[in-house]
């Protein structure tokens, strides 16, 4: 299984993203069952959980970014996605998809934000 994400880039601070992570070579059924999550990391600081959500559909955020991100899944296409709004500088990361707790898929390359006038 490969994680490949994708949609990031250069925005300005009040803009929007939405990042895509799909989960190539998985089988749908089993995906259907994951329980997965975004992450981030910061140059200089350690990766984090933003946003899970469960195969039942259940989400759960970070605080630093309740209210603005948003995660879902398109079980069809093996996809999970993470609308950002309100984006601010200190969103500006590297982002990554996964399982929400070990043990992990091998990690992807991620995508980069900036957030940045």
């Amino acid at each position: 299984v490969q994680l490949v994400e994708s949609g990031g880039g250069l925005v300005q601070p009040g803009g929007s993203l939405r990042l895509s992570c799909k989960l190539s070579g998985m089988i749908t059924s089993v995906f259907w069952g994951e329980d997965l999550a975004w992450y981030r990391q910061a140059p200089g600081r350690e990766r984090e959980m933003v946003a899970e959500i469960t195969s039942a559909g259940s989400s759960n955020y970070a605080d630093t970014v309740k209210g603005r991100f948003t995660i879902s899944k398109d079980n069809s296409r093996k996809t999970v996605f993470l609308q950002m709004n309100s984006l601010k500088p200190e969103d500006t990361a590297a982002y990554y998809c996964n399982r929400n707790r070990e043990p992990f898929i091998s990690w992807g390359r991620g995508t980069q934000v900036t957030v940045s006038a």
